[in-house]
């Protein structure tokens, strides 16, 4: 088949400005190929290069003592967790393709996550995924929400991987653009750590897993310009189809082969497949390398060197293996009946060079394919519509008449209600390590000797009989788009904030993070100002919480056509370590007659809005989705979480919920009925609340009281005889303390100096755990 000739307008197809295929004339001396056209477009895509976003993000803090493999180095980053055992963890996107295709594209998201994990070397134990999409009463939405949970669910029930955390989020701003975040986690010993270079020159490379077809054609392209209904029927090709149980099959291979000792390096083909595979690893090691396309298994006919360079197929590894044990990875992988072959060798050169049909059809410097990707330093300017939110007061909102019914409403919101629809689809037991599962404000695995991959004889040998003790990980997933979108700054360091929050709610103190940036068009001055803005407070909230960046994902062009851009919504997901089984913590009362206590100021009264800015209440009651948001002291969140983890680990903390969407009465109620003891079973829990006391000297809305989302406040409760000393010594480290209540009886009965009411636990749990159920029926 004769190829293209390279015509302005081919280049203009392939997302390359003028500019770039200027550079790209210069680094080849020639002109390119049409199969080298292609690899330069996915390969400087802002997928892969983040050619956008690389100076934003070179802000972010990445440096840590427990940091064994940081951010940009490696398919995911690692961190110690002791004892010699690290874990491994990442989180991306998969948005364009889940809007397209929704069940395959959230399914090859979870498998493609899970990859970068296991090439790290560690075994994945868990995954979790934070999800957003329009109004579920649009039913176009419901089709692709329940596409989305199905294709997460299908993939990691398959492939035997607990999900066990999340979140869910709805507003109309993702109506045309939903937002599908993957991230999981593994475990490793240090000596287990796997790169993904292509060292040793003569080394053979090895391509293993099934074969290559032309689904997923330059998917990492697809994702880097904005999605309009016109390129979403046209790219459906971009989508990569999964097969988890294919998957498995190659990490359990891969894990095999790496015991042996035998492999050098190796590197999943996820985005832009073979080619970001071969020229990143040679770029890594700096070597070169060099492929013969017909030894790739080809599952299509006639396939073309360019269809075979830029497919996405999934579950594929490219393994650099040391010289002369080619024989291992014969043998491990048609033990595990998986397709094996050796494609080429690692070369002195610098070069990436392609060879198919007798011809070379890429010649190209590895190190420039892959790290010198045009940088730009996007113009940035405050959205006009800042004005407006900034000039908001509540003036004319109606303080609540109803709160009885306005608790009602905000526990039924979708993205308030319980998320049961979506996690009771996933297996979230699989493989004994589930400590606390969804439904709590983080999840808990349980790390054991078992979790480990298996060892070579070397590390058999020196490791010996040394048990590996126990380890306990937390890890959660948060972002506020709208926060984000109200005032980019302070909605960035609430979500760093938040995911920090859940984790001291636990009991865990952080260890480092992972973040995915979801925004709109980056050339709109607007929407990089978002990025920038929100990069500015994340940055700030690790660095204030010692939770490094060690990876992550960006995701631009989220926006399709009139439907316009989504919420700016810079998603991190947060881990974090559990000294001690007992301190597990959870959200729900444990015990009739235990005292609530609120830790944190009830309300911002410096705060004009209150608390109400940006908030669920606003929204779900009045209709408004504007206001700046609740502001964040760092430094007063750092002494709430120390707080209450030293209170977690004297033991005196029996349950611990934090303060977010919905507000105060959220908090409580959820905090009455959310302990699910059984399949369809709960026990309820109600609470006496009095707020008299705890609003002393000032004078708020109720609803504000109530709903307003006020940050930096845990709700705990404790036995009625340690709420005194727990109140004092919050007091003297610098947490406002006060006792609200006490757990009992079957009704959540509320005072306030306003007014009050007392609504059945039963009533307000029905409101908040069938809501979703309902909408999708």
């Amino acid at each position: 088949m004769s190829e293209p000739a390279i015509t302005p307008e081919l280049v203009a197809k392939h997302n390359l400005t003028s500019d770039e295929y200027q550079k790209v004339l210069e680094i080849l001396g020639r002109v390119p190929t049409y199969t080298e056209l292609g690899i330069f477009s996915v390969m400087w895509s802002e997928h892969c290069s983040y050619k956008n976003t690389r100076p934003v993000l070179k802000t972010f803090p990445t440096k840590g003592a427990g940091i064994l493999v940081g951010a940009g180095e490696e398919n995911a980053g690692i961190i110690d967790v002791g004892d010699g055992v690290a874990i491994a963890f990442k989180i991306e996107s998969h948005n364009h393709p889940s809007a397209v295709e929704p069940f395959q594209g959230a399914a090859t998201g979870v498998g493609g996550i899970i990859r970068d994990i296991f090439t790290m070397g560690a075994r994945p134990v868990a995954a979790l995924n934070s999800l957003r999409f329009g109004e579920l009463s649009n039913p176009e939405v419901r089709r692709l929400f329940s596409g989305v949970v199905d294709g997460i669910a299908h993939y990691g029930n398959c492939f035997g991987i607990p999900t066990i955390a999340g979140e869910v989020c709805f507003d109309k701003s993702y109506e045309g653009n939903p937002l599908v975040n993957a991230f999981a986690l593994g475990v490793l010993r240090h000596e287990q750590i796997t790169r993904g270079a292509a060292h040793g020159i003569g080394n053979p490379v090895f391509y293993v897993g099934p074969a290559t077809g032309r689904d997923g054609l330059a998917g990492a392209a697809f994702a880097s310009q904005d999605l309009t209904d016109e390129s979403a029927e046209q790219q459906r090709g971009a989508v990569q189809v999964g097969d988890p149980f294919m998957e498995k099959l190659v990490c359990e291979a891969c894990l095999e082969l790496l015991a042996t000792g035998v492999v050098a390096g190796m590197q999943d083909m996820g985005a832009a497949g073979l080619t970001c595979s071969t020229c990143e690893t040679a770029a890594r090691a700096g070597t070169g390398i060099e492929i013969e396309l017909d030894k790739v298994p080809q599952r299509a006919p006639n396939m073309t060197s360019y269809e075979i360079m830029l497919s996405e197929s999934q579950e594929r590894m490219l393994i650099v293996v040391h010289k002369g044990h080619e024989e291992a990875v014969k043998r491990i992988f048609d033990k595990w009946d998986l397709p094996w072959a050796e494609i080429g060798v690692v070369t002195d050169t610098g070069r990436m060079v392609v060879r198919h049909g007798g011809k070379v059809v890429v010649d190209v410097p590895a190190k420039k394919l892959a790290d010198e990707a045009p940088i730009y330093f996007r113009e940035s300017k405050e959205a006009a519509y800042m004005a407006d939110v900034r000039a908001f007061r509540l003036d004319g909102v109606a303080d609540t008449k109803d709160a009885p019914g306005d608790l009602k409403r905000l526990l039924a919101n979708h993205t308030v209600a319980s998320k049961n629809w979506v996690y009771r689809q996933y297996d979230h037991m699989v493989r004994d390590g589930s400590v606390v599962c969804p439904g709590s404000d983080a999840a808990v695995i349980r790390i054991k000797g078992d979790s480990l991959p298996v060892m070579s004889a070397a590390l058999a040998e020196k490791v010996g009989d040394r048990p590996v003790p126990e380890k306990f990980v937390a890890f959660t997933v948060d972002c506020n788009g709208g926060y984000v979108y109200l005032d980019p700054y302070e909605g960035g360091k609430a979500a760093i904030t938040e995911a920090c929050r859940n984790l001291a709610c636990t009991g865990a103190l952080p260890l480092g993070s992972t973040d995915n940036l979801n925004f709109g068009n980056p050339h709109n001055p607007e929407i990089f100002w978002q990025l920038k803005e929100s990069v500015r407070g994340l940055a700030e909230g690790c660095r204030a919480f010692d939770a490094p960046v060690t990876g992550g994902n960006v995701s631009l062009y989220n926006q399709r056509g009139a439907l316009g851009s989504i919420d700016p919504t810079p998603t991190v997901a947060v881990v974090g370590l559990i000294a001690k089984a007992e301190h597990i913590t959870t959200q729900w009362f444990k015990a009739e007659g235990d005292a609530i206590i609120l830790l944190g100021a009830p309300v911002d009264t410096a705060d004009p809005l209150q608390g109400l800015g940006g908030s669920a209440c606003l929204k779900t009651v009045h209709g408004l989705k504007t206001g700046l948001p609740p502001r964040v002291d760092l430094e007063a969140a750092k002494v709430l979480h120390t707080t209450l983890i030293g209170l977690i680990r004297e033991g005196v903390v029996k349950s611990a919920h934090d303060c977010s969407d919905g507000g105060l009465a959220v908090a409580i109620a959820e905090s009455c009925f959310s302990n699910q003891v059984a399949k369809d079973t709960f026990r309820f829990l109600g609470a006496s609340i009095d707020l008299t006391a705890a609003i002393a000297g000032t004078a708020p809305r109720l609803d504000a009281l109530l709903f307003g989302e006020t940050q930096n406040r845990v709700v705990i409760s404790v036995a009625a005889s340690d709420a005194g000393r727990v109140v004092k010594q919050a007091g003297i480290l610098g947490v406002p303390a006060v006792v609200i209540g006490k757990v009992g009886g079957d009704t959540l009965s509320v005072k306030t100096p306003m007014g009050g009411f007392t609504s059945p636990v039963a009533e307000l749990h029905d409101a908040w755990w069938n809501s979703i159920a309902r909408a999708m029926a």
